[in-house]
């Protein structure tokens, strides 16, 4: 069977922000894009083009098409220079669990999607199907598994464990990033405490590494708003801040928005419950109390990686348009001397 080989991404270079999904020259160039390729598609626009979403570092449009329903225009920023492709890639490999672009441009960043339907938060989602929706998303990653060299050539950046520490003492060197001296910087008491816990870091780094569970693509924002849900079949998307990684990375910021949208206090066992169906489809890849350690691992690196993220995105945003959000990146680089959603959950 032939192998799919991702060509590298481009549109690399320079920042964007809202300043350039409004400007009139901008849109109109990227909007005839999209329309030459409904055309190919045999889909004719119909209706007012809508723009519902304006991020810094993203935007998308909705056109409506003839017959009824939409499809979907996305562009993104340089620091997520590698969503087009990866999403053209997705649609090739795991079709069932993605949305398959009409059309993606690698150089501009942009990608043309068809309409997913319902997101799991709209669906008013409970403790089942979220945990039903953390099975399907395990079980792309096992699936991506075999592809995950092939994502880090194309320019999905590589956070894999062996990677982390060199990554995060570059972080921690990074005034401008952390705010450095900043009311809303890291305070340096908190910097020095994130520097004295290197070698626990270093030490997690290295159990992840070696603890028998592959890197695969990590989405890094996965929640309820970011998945499919119609017809109980789940389809993943926004790729913009996923890396090639461990997998269990994603837990972190996916237990925390499932403890906020099921209104789970601290400690909840339901959370154990969530955790436990995201590990069940890796089971030939450790005995239960192997995949918990790799997990509590995982757990306490990723405030760090998710830093990391932040910074990546940033530098791709016009520098006056990332006042709003550049707290991210300290907040969340002092979130690893916190303790992690599970902390108060019985193992």
């Amino acid at each position: 069977m032939a192998t799919y080989r991702l060509p590298v991404r481009t549109g690399q270079g320079g920042t964007t922000g809202a300043a350039t999904w409004r400007d009139p020259a901008w849109r109109a160039a990227a909007l005839d894009w999209a329309s030459a390729h409904l055309a190919r598609a045999g889909l004719v626009p119909a209706g007012e083009v809508e723009q519902p979403h304006v991020r810094a570092w993203s935007t998308a449009f909705r056109l409506p098409v003839r017959g009824g329903g939409s499809v979907w225009l996305k562009a993104v920023g340089p620091g997520s220079a590698q969503e087009p492709v990866l999403a053209e890639a997705l649609g090739r490999w795991v079709p069932d669990r993605v949305l398959v672009p009409l059309a993606v441009d690698p150089e501009r960043r942009l990608v043309l999607l068809p309409d997913g339907g319902r997101t799991l938060r709209q669906s008013g989602p409970d403790l089942s199907s979220w945990a039903r929706m953390l099975q399907a998303y395990a079980d792309l990653q096992v699936r991506l598994v075999p592809h995950a060299e092939a994502m880090v050539h194309a320019g999905v950046p590589d956070c894999r464990a062996e990677r982390l520490p060199d990554l995060v003492d570059d972080l921690l060197a990074d005034d401008e990033a952390l705010l450095a001296g900043r009311p809303d910087g890291l305070r340096a008491a908190d910097r020095a405490a994130v520097r004295a816990s290197s070698g626990r870091f270093a030490d997690d780094c290295r159990r992840l590494d070696g603890g028998g569970v592959p890197a695969t693509l990590q989405h890094d924002d996965l929640h309820d708003a970011n998945v499919f849900a119609d017809g109980g079949a789940y389809r993943f998307f926004d790729w913009g801040d996923a890396s090639v990684a461990h997998p269990f990375l994603s837990l972190l910021v996916t237990l925390r928005m499932a403890a906020r949208a099921l209104d789970l206090p601290d400690g909840d066992p339901a959370l154990r419950r969530l955790r436990d169906a995201y590990l069940e489809p890796w089971s030939s890849f450790g005995t239960p109390a192997q995949l918990l350690e790799q997990c509590g691992a995982a757990l306490r690196v990723a405030p760090l990686a998710r830093a990391l993220s932040w910074r990546r995105i940033l530098r791709g945003v016009h520098p006056g348009e990332r006042a709003e959000w550049a707290a991210s990146v300290p907040g969340w680089t002092a979130e690893h001397l916190r303790p992690g959603p599970l902390s108060a959950v019985p193992a």
